[in-house]
This record gives C-alpha cells, sequence and structure tokens, in this order.
C-alpha cells in the first residue's frame, strides 16, 4: 500500500524529473523545513490533499473552476498525479525549474473561466480564489501530518504557512495566509460563503471507487478519505454531503499508525531523497 501511495510523489508518465539536478540549487522551500517533513509522508499527502478538495469544492467560484476545467471524472488517478508532482515540484525542486512550472500553470489559468451556477463571473487567477486554494493545501497537508503523522507545536504550524508563502506569491496568492492566526481569520470570513453542493458527495465517491490502490486495498483507500473527512474543520465538516461519512470507531488510530510507519520507512528513490542529494553537492 505504501508503495501505490508513494508512487502519487513520483512524476507521472510523459513529465519525468531528475530531482537530484542541478547540484546546490535551493528549492522555493527550506531544505529541512517542516513543509519538507510533511510533504515525505505519502499518508499526509494523500489524506490532506483529500481534504484541501473538500475545502476548495465548498466555495462556490472556485468549484465551478475545478469542476469545470478539469479531468478529474474522467482520469481521477492522473489527475492526482499531475497535481501531486506540482506539488513535489513546489516543495523539492530546484528554484529555476519550479518558478517555470509555476509560469506555465499560471498561463494555463488565464484561460480557465467561466460563470458558476448561480451567476457570479469567476476566473481562476484571481487573487481571491487564489488565496484560498493555497490556504486550504498548506491547511490540509499540515493537519493531516498533525492528526496522523506526529504532534506539531503551533511554532511548526505556523512555520508550514510562512514557508509556503514564496511558491503562494508565484502563483499571484499575495494574499496567502503567513501563519495559522491568519488561515483562521481566512476561513472565519469564508465560513458564510462555503456551501454544500453534489460535487462533494460525487468527488467523495470519485475517491473511494478510483483505482488508486490495489483493489483489495480498496478498504483502506477508502478509510483514508474518511480521514480526510474527518480533518475538516467547521463549517464545512457538517455539510450534508460529508454529514456522517468521518472515520468509525478505532481508525483514527489505524491511520495514525500508518502513518507513522510511512515516516521511518526508507522512501525509495522520491522527489525528497532526490533533492536531498542534489542539495549535498556543491553548485
Amino acid at each position: 500500500m505504501l508503495d501505490t501511495l508513494r508512487n502519487l510523489m513520483r512524476p507521472p508518465p510523459g513529465m519525468a524529473f531528475d530531482f537530484s539536478q542541478p547540484p546546490g540549487e535551493p528549492a522555493l522551500a527550506p531544505h529541512g523545513g517542516i513543509t519538507w517533513q510533511v510533504f515525505a509522508n505519502p499518508v499526509a499527502l494523500f489524506v490532506g490533499g483529500v481534504a484541501a478538495v473538500l475545502l476548495e469544492l465548498a466555495e462556490p467560484s472556485v468549484r465551478a473552476g475545478v469542476w469545470d476545467h478539469s479531468s478529474f471524472r474522467q482520469d481521477p488517478q492522473m489527475r492526482l498525479r499531475r497535481t501531486g508532482f506540482a506539488a513535489m515540484m513546489t516543495v523539492y525542486g530546484p528554484r529555476s525549474a519550479t518558478e517555470a512550472l509555476i509560469a506555465r500553470v499560471v498561463r494555463m489559468h488565464g484561460h480557465v473561466q467561466g460563470t458558476t451556477p448561480d451567476g457570479v463571473a469567476y476566473h481562476a487567477n484571481d487573487p481571491r480564489l487564489l488565496d484560498w486554494v493555497q490556504a486550504t493545501a498548506t491547511f490540509g497537508f499540515t493537519e493531516a501530518y498533525h492528526c496522523y503523522v506526529r504532534h506539531l507545536s503551533a511554532g511548526d504550524r505556523d512555520a508550514a504557512f510562512a514557508e509556503g508563502r514564496p511558491a503562494a506569491a508565484l502563483y499571484g496568492a499575495t494574499g496567502a495566509p503567513a501563519s495559522w492566526a491568519d488561515w483562521e481569520t481566512m476561513l472565519a470570513a469564508a465560513a458564510p460563503g462555503l456551501e454544500g453542493s453534489p460535487i462533494l458527495a460525487e468527488f467523495l465517491d470519485i475517491m473511494n471507487a478510483a483505482p488508486i490502490l490495489p483493489a483489495p486495498l480498496r478498504p483502506l483507500q477508502q478509510m483514508l478519505v474518511r480521514a480526510a473527512v474527518q480533518i475538516v474543520p467547521e463549517p464545512v465538516r457538517s455539510l450534508a454531503q460529508l454529514r456522517g461519512r468521518g472515520l468509525r470507531l478505532g481508525e483514527a488510530a489505524l491511520v495514525g499508525a500508518l502513518g507513522r510507519v510511512a515516516g521511518v520507512l526508507p522512501l525509495g528513490d522520491t522527489p525528497p531523497v532526490q533533492a536531498t542529494r542534489r542539495l549535498a553537492r556543491p553548485a
């Protein structure tokens, strides 16, 4: 199972990238920082990613942009791997290559626009929406690590948001939170506009059924999806589409055990291992 989750950390077909090159070039996120630790754990990566998407889909304009301009429903596994690769680049990639990747994404987002079912115009490069996406991603990954891998101090949580600011700025999310308190302020301000939708339930159904893990391990995959629902903050967790879909009795301990095991087993030649090798060499 862990090997399959680790595959989400590796570049998908056609996007091969050697994180060990060029020697000495730093990443956007600081080597050894809390972000490097969080993203090296495949359980935190999977659970946190699902939690982040649930928060994104609760925001009407983000939901329309994600769901109407994405291949997620047609090929969820490949979409997850492409998104995972972008995350790995943001944290572990050499700065020059990461900046180029983000610039391409920003150009692609320039064509993503439309109108929500309620008639509200949206644009993927709207700083308000970018701030929400960046904030929910940092929250999701950090909270998953905190709940299921290792307890994080208040300083660690602040650092996770602060370390993500350089990448967020390149995406155009200039108002992304710089601390946990900033995140809580943003969540409180956004709460009145967050809403349920059949898309939330559809997303969970897709994540439960998609062939991310082999068929015999599908119940474990579904438990990890429930672990994501469990950490989603209010008012989203109480939405009708999420109600009753969190962890069952005793499952939090199982997910925690899996997260801790994932944190001590050898990673293999994954992006964090390659990036550490890159930084160990002189430029």
